[in-house]
């Protein structure tokens, strides 16, 4: 088997990846939402994380962004692009320098150039994916050797459209889901848990998994 392509993929049941609500994501996300999904203070624990570890100058990928991104504002990046589904929010969010409106339960290969980003970061919506382990192997695909991908995680979530098993799971199960999207895919480090919940707010959880490097021939 190889990873590059996406097909030959373990599967993982597809029973855990039903939703509620069938129908086509294209209209559950026609109408833009120009609403944020955690408390003010989660929010802020966020930004204090991707301070943290972004680096100025560095080229992040927002994947399923929107109107926002939470990264902070005083820093300059390289390059902040996005991958949504709301055309209008995508082009309300300023810190965006470029975006696509792609459905990745559709289409769950990101159309971007591979090696591209030195972080791709996923803000509360990885428990809406369908097709995971596709997805997580074509975020390795467009980072930079090295490279980090940063799943941000609370206990909000639209329940007709939340896949089936992350509405079963408990906290410490769903860091584990989204580290085995990590490892299955493949071509990552061994990921990573954080817990930055605030006091009395919603409470925010990252998994966060590094590119393998490329091991030069000696």
């Amino acid at each position: 088997m190889t990873n590059d392509d996406p097909t030959e993929l373990p599967a993982l049941p597809p029973e855990f990846f039903q939703r509620q609500d069938p129908q086509p994501d294209e209209l559950f996300y026609q109408e833009p939402r120009y609403v944020t999904h955690i408390d003010d203070a989660t929010i802020e624990a966020l930004t204090e994380l991707y301070r943290e570890i972004i680096p100025p100058g560095s080229r992040v990928l927002d994947l399923m962004s929107s109107w926002i991104s939470h990264l902070p504002t005083d820093v300059s990046y390289e390059r902040v692009s996005g991958l949504g589904m709301n055309e209008q929010e995508l082009a309300s969010n300023p810190q965006l320098d470029d975006y696509v409106v792609h459905n990745l339960n559709d289409r769950p290969e990101i159309p971007l150039v591979d090696d591209t980003f030195d972080f791709v970061i996923n803000a509360v919506s990885v428990q809406y994916l369908t097709r995971p382990i596709e997805v997580f192997a074509s975020v390795r695909r467009v980072l930079k050797p090295g490279g980090l991908s940063i799943v941000a995680f609370s206990h909000r979530l639209f329940p007709t459209k939340a896949v089936s098993v992350w509405q079963q799971l408990n906290r410490d199960d769903r860091a584990r889901l989204v580290a085995s999207y990590h490892v299955v895919a493949s071509g990552f480090d061994e990921p990573a848990f954080v817990d930055r919940s605030p006091e009395d707010a919603d409470p925010l959880w990252a998994v966060i998994a590094k590119k393998t490097e490329e091991v030069l021939p000696g």
